[in-house]
């Protein structure tokens, strides 16, 4: 079954390129408007571009996901521009890789402000939008993409693996609140195997770099071995299951973590 989001409403961070493109993508494909957000101002611009070329309702507007002020204004411009928030997709992140023994502050701290306080920013805008008596006020879906990097043990990225966790944290608290409060929004997570973008090549490269495969097609090697789909994920199967949390078809679906990682997490 294909979801369906006509008349819905799109926030979707770090979606300049990679994964959160993809998902923007998949989301326009089946009938949400969508505000695509990203620090990349030029390649944000041109998603948009391409997303209202295919006859889609989109737009671009620059977020820092650290910036609380930002945020402000993202989730107004999503009322503004499409007349409601529906959705917000919390994607954007990045990852740092470096073994235990060699953790930099400033590294971490970057990857905790962006992966921990992005996301928790997100969802707390998305909220005061979203819920009754707020600008848009009809309840939503929140995806935070979190990562197999939370359930595993993959070694050179401990701060980044401790990042998803709380994400993944995040969302089954928040989830809760949404519940509790009588909020009308569901939260969920997704968490991603090893993705060929420009991040999941980094990751690759920099396993050979500190020593723990021969060389980059080791270290993918080494991924797919381990996965019992025997394949990488590609950004269409975290496309369509972020689509599918946002949808009707997952009505009675909140504070779940759902693998798309080919089994590598279990």
């Amino acid at each position: 079954m294909i979801a369906k989001l006509e008349g819905r409403s799109a926030l979707v961070t770090g979606s300049a390129r990679g994964i959160g493109k993809g998902i923007a993508e998949a989301l326009a494909a089946t009938g949400a408007a969508v505000l695509i957000s990203d620090v990349l101002e030029d390649a944000g611009e041109a998603t948009a571009a391409a997303l209202r070329d295919g006859g889609a309702d989109a737009y671009f507007v620059k977020l820092d996901v650290t910036q609380d002020a930002d945020w402000q204004r993202a989730a107004a411009a999503t009322v503004e521009r499409f007349g409601g928030f529906d959705i917000l997709i919390n994607n954007a992140g990045i990852e740092v890789t470096s073994l235990v023994a060699d953790i930099d502050a400033a590294d971490a701290l970057r990857m905790c402000n962006v992966n921990i306080v992005g996301t928790a920013l997100g969802m707390k805008h998305a909220f005061r939008a979203m819920r009754p008596g707020g600008a848009a006020g009809k309840g939503g879906a929140i995806v935070n993409i979190a990562s197999v990097a939370a359930t595993i043990a993959f070694p050179a990225i401990a701060v980044y693996s401790a990042t998803k966790s709380a994400v993944d944290r995040m969302t089954r608290i928040a989830a809760m609140e949404a519940g509790k409060l009588g909020y009308g929004i569901r939260v969920n997570a997704i968490y991603p195997g090893l993705i060929p973008t420009d991040m999941g090549l980094q990751l690759a490269s920099d396993i050979v770099a500190v020593g723990l495969a021969a060389d980059v097609n080791a270290a993918v090697a080494d991924v797919v071995g381990q996965t019992p789909l025997g394949r990488l994920a590609e950004v269409s199967d975290i496309a369509k299951a972020a689509a599918f949390l946002c949808s009707a078809d997952a009505a009675f679906i909140t504070g779940a973590g759902l693998p798309v990682d080919g089994g590598m997490g279990m």
